[in-house]
């Protein structure tokens, strides 16, 4: 009798179930689809009771919902680590607390206030706004969440140029600077900074606009050179170069048809190496506020080096006249 009574009530459950939620076969299946982890469940007779199946919905719902916030979690580690910083609070807050940023994106043909607040804001403060489009923005941004606004940290604060020719006369030393004019590839700027730290530059200049800034890309593809390297930066690089050679600086560039080979150029005195950007060279102005155009020797086929090896060649150079 009790037997009789337990089927019964086992085909009332698996009657009542199939109605309500269709079969549990089709009801995995679409488990499976969504998680692999029910690839390893099979159809037994233990889930045929109501609580097994609330169970295996419960559980299915819990994992659901937690892997999109692992992956939320992750990508705003991963903001923090590059240095970017997303959301319209966040970047005020970061501009509130006076933190070192080295560039601001808003969205092109916002109006909303706040941002137009984010933009009077930093611009008080030096720092440089660009409007970009929402390809961009959504391009640079990990959270997927930017609000029309992304700020790029600098990894520490900029020096003056003064402070880095007042560094080399504490040492005795004659001043040796590069000068990246429009470097915008971060790695390019990281190699070349570490470069500069090995050969014992006393300073590295960049200019405001059209430049890659002290991003953590930078920093860690300096290898923590930033850390030991002063960087200025500076809104006009032409400006700059007039002025020192006010100051008794040599100014040595670097072109494929320069008048000068390497081997004739004197580093051994005061000097600023001037690289211009990978593909396009030195800008115009630049090159025209240079003593010497410094061409380096080549023997292969192609007619250019990249921007950091050429920086290396010449520094090391400068080193080799120096020792």
């Amino acid at each position: 009798m009790d037997s009789f009574r337990a089927k019964s009530l086992k085909k009332k459950a698996r009657r009542s179930f199939q109605n309500h939620f269709g079969s549990i076969s089709q009801k995995l299946e679409i488990y499976k689809a969504k998680r692999p982890l029910f690839d390893e469940i099979s159809v037994n007779s233990t889930l045929l009771c109501p609580l097994g199946v609330v169970y295996c919905h419960m559980y299915a719902k819990k994992h659901a919902w937690r892997k999109p916030m692992d992956e939320q979690k992750k990508a705003n580690l991963t903001a923090e680590a590059d240095g970017i910083i997303e959301g319209r609070n966040a970047v005020i807050e970061a501009l509130r607390a006076g933190e070192t940023i080295d560039k601001i994106y808003l969205q092109k043909g916002e109006t909303d206030k706040t941002l137009g607040h984010i933009a009077s804001k930093a611009r008080a403060a030096g720092i440089v706004v660009v409007e970009a489009d929402k390809r961009k923005l959504d391009g640079m941004s990990r959270t997927h969440a930017h609000q029309g606004v992304i700020a790029l940290a600098a990894v520490r604060e900029y020096v003056s140029v003064e402070s880095i020719l007042q560094s080399a006369a504490d040492k005795g030393e004659n001043p040796l600077l590069v000068i990246c004019d429009e470097i915008s590839d971060p790695h390019n700027l990281g190699a070349i900074i570490r470069t500069a730290e090995c050969a014992g530059a006393h300073g590295v200049v960049i200019p405001k606009r059209r430049s890659a800034g002290l991003t953590a890309v930078v920093a860690k593809t300096s290898a923590g050179a930033v850390a030991h390297v002063p960087v200025a930066r500076v809104p006009n690089i032409p400006s700059l170069l007039k002025d020192l050679k006010k100051q008794g600086v040599w100014v040595f560039g670097t072109a494929a048809d320069g008048n000068t080979t390497l081997y004739d150029a004197d580093l051994k005195g005061p000097a600023a190496i001037v690289i211009g950007s990978e593909g396009e060279g030195m800008t115009r102005l630049a090159a025209e506020n240079c003593d010497f155009l410094v061409s380096i020797p080549m023997r292969g086929k192609l007619n250019s080096l990249n921007a950091s090896a050429a920086a290396a060649i010449l520094l090391y150079e400068a080193v080799r006249q120096r020792m």
